[in-house]
């Protein structure tokens, strides 16, 4: 029997991040993943600003930005086009670059499978994670106090692997989800997508009719709103391509050339490296906890790669379940502190889903059948530019919070969701701002790998948190500072940030300190 304090089933960039979590926080886990080597499919590209502030605590940043194939600099932004590559109209909305302000790390670009490497070099340095590569795990099963799952490697040889937590990570056709009886629904587009990964010289050679950019989106009337898609792998020669295709169409002998050349509007020279067919939907989980099993990444939740917001998704889910995990194993975790995962995670991916995605899909459906240049041609040129502007708001309205969540002190009215409004004022379940303190630091260099208390005035009483903190034994790291510009960014004097760099609590005084930290530790 092989005995650790948690399983992961599956050894993707999520299942990976969190063992690499778990292990800086002293919990031992066994990784058991199928693959014995990484693919070569470039999907999961675009990281963003979140993601890297989770890179900058594993100590892993530079080493991050080091693995892009791209050069450093160059831009990550995208060209939206209308009909084809070749088109008069197209415009370069602005970026996730529009929120940098609120985080502490800029976003990134990078192929999933090089991302990948960064984090098992990194997992071979802990020896609390037990990495098994070429093992599948095939059965799970529960008792009140264990969990265990059944596995057999490349040469047949079963093993059994006993822990007190077992975590799915295994995508979307989920064995551990499956196993643990968890519903998902969504909307299912009914809509069959070729991917094809490519390498053209030429092609590279033709979009510098555009300014640098490393995707280009292809809006067509006649596809309702889905998009033909183009992404960077490099720059100069290879390339991804998306695009929606009929349902019956002829797998065998479909015609690539003639896909990427109507997405274009010209012909180019390529050679293909990859191509494949999936079909195009959102699935969310119904709960991410069954008893000693959760869920996380594309097991839990799962869309089309619209907006880059899976991997990063799967990536908040590792981060938000690794420390509750320890927080158990320490002691000073309660239940309620596991069951807010699934409160805190599931809302959200299912508010993307629907909300950003299918709504982004249905909206450009509608401006596609309003909008037309050869119907009218000034109409459309008016409300084509109004467009460029609308991409960067959606993008401002993607702010996950976890305002309704048991475990904070908030809003008694407050609703956990994707869309929201981002601030710099430190607010219960949102996620903390950067600011740089009087010792010229930011506070994102200061904050523990536990609670932090921040203290942002010389008359306030973080005395009363220490002292509640360690009667309830839960760790806490108190910086004090007089800055007067974060005091006043924040709104606040003193507050609370939880493990995963949320707001638990923020206010004017201690006076209920042992309330906010009993209920913030699911106590």
């Amino acid at each position: 029997m092989n005995q650790r304090n948690v399983i992961i089933v599956g050894g993707g960039p999520v299942g990976c991040a969190l063992a690499l979590d778990l292990g800086l926080r002293g919990v031992s886990s066994v990784v058991l993943e199928s693959r014995t080597t990484l693919g070569n499919i470039p999907k999961g590209q675009g990281l963003t600003q979140r993601t890297l502030e989770h890179f900058h605590f594993w100590g892993l940043t530079e080493e991050l930005r080091a693995a892009r194939l791209m050069p450093r600099g160059y831009p990550i932004g995208e060209i939206t086009a209308y009909g084809n590559l070749a088109s008069d109209y197209w415009h370069a909305p602005a970026g996730r670059e529009v929120v940098n302000d609120f985080f502490f790390q800029k976003n990134e670009r990078l192929p999933q499978y090089r991302m990948e490497a960064v984090l098992r070099r990194r997992l071979e340095t802990l020896p609390n994670v037990d990495l098994r590569l070429g093992v599948t795990a095939t059965k799970i099963e529960q008792s009140p106090n264990k969990v265990r799952s059944t596995a057999i490697d490349e040469n047949g040889t079963n093993a059994t692997f006993e822990a007190d937590y077992l975590i799915g990570c295994d995508g979307s056709h989920s064995m551990v989800r499956e196993g643990a009886g968890i519903a998902r629904s969504g909307t299912n587009f009914d809509q069959n997508t070729v991917l094809i990964v490519f390498r053209s010289r030429d092609l590279h050679e033709k979009l510098k009719r555009f300014p640098e950019r490393s995707t280009y989106r292809v809006l067509d009337p006649d596809l309702h709103g889905y998009w033909k898609f183009f992404g960077r792998v490099d720059v100069g020669e290879e390339f991804f391509f998306h695009v929606p295709v009929p349902n019956d169409v002829d797998r065998k002998n479909f015609n690539f050339h003639e896909c990427l050349f109507n997405a274009t509007g010209f012909e180019f020279d390529f050679e293909i490296v990859h191509a494949g067919f999936w079909d195009l939907r959102n699935a969310v989980a119904s709960t991410y906890r069954d008893g000693r099993i959760f869920i996380a990444g594309d097991a839990a939740h799962s869309h089309p790669p619209y907006g880059g917001y899976g991997l990063n998704n799967g990536l908040e889910d590792a981060v938000n379940l690794s420390w509750k995990i320890a927080a158990s194993f320490a002691g000073w975790g309660g239940d309620g502190l596991l069951d807010s995962y699934s409160a805190e995670r599931e809302p959200i991916f299912r508010e993307v889903a629907e909300d950003f995605i299918a709504a982004r899909i249905r909206q450009d459906d509608a401006f596609l059948t309003r909008y037309n240049p050869t119907r009218d041609r000034a109409e459309f040129e008016a409300a084509w530019k109004a467009r460029e502007t609308d991409v960067g708001s959606r993008r401002k309205a993607y702010e996950p919070h976890y305002d309704a969540s048991a475990i904070i002190c908030g809003l008694p009215d407050g609703k956990t969701a994707a869309r929201g409004v981002h601030s710099l004022e430190a607010r219960a379940g949102h996620h903390l701002s950067p600011q740089v303190l009087s010792s010229g630091r930011n506070v994102y260099e200061e904050l523990g790998r536990d609670f932090t208390l921040m203290a942002l005035a010389a008359d306030t009483d973080a005395d009363a948190f220490e002292r509640a903190a360690r009667s309830r034994k839960v760790p806490l790291k108190i910086v004090r500072d007089t800055s007067a510009t974060a005091r006043e960014n924040y709104g606040s004097p003193l507050i609370l940030v939880r493990p995963d760099q949320h707001v638990a609590w923020a206010g004017e005084t201690a006076e209920n300190a042992d309330s906010v930290i009993q209920r913030s530790a699911g106590q």
